[in-house]
């Protein structure tokens, strides 16, 4: 499962940042702004995707 999880969350990871880049281009965000948007959407990324990953295996 493993195998499996880890490529999928990283294209889960690079999809999300490559839509956060677009977004802070379009609105035209600060630097200091958008990378409180980076860490905050990486964070909630990397707690939705341990969450499923303990829920797959170890729930079912």
């Amino acid at each position: 499962m493993l195998l499996f999880y880890v490529p999928f969350a990283i294209f889960i990871f690079y999809a999300f940042n490559s839509m956060t880049q677009k977004f802070c281009t379009k609105s035209e965000m600060s630097n200091e702004k958008s990378a409180k948007v980076y860490r905050t959407i990486n964070i909630s990324m990397l707690v939705l995707l341990i969450s499923s990953y303990y829920e797959m295996n170890y729930l079912y």
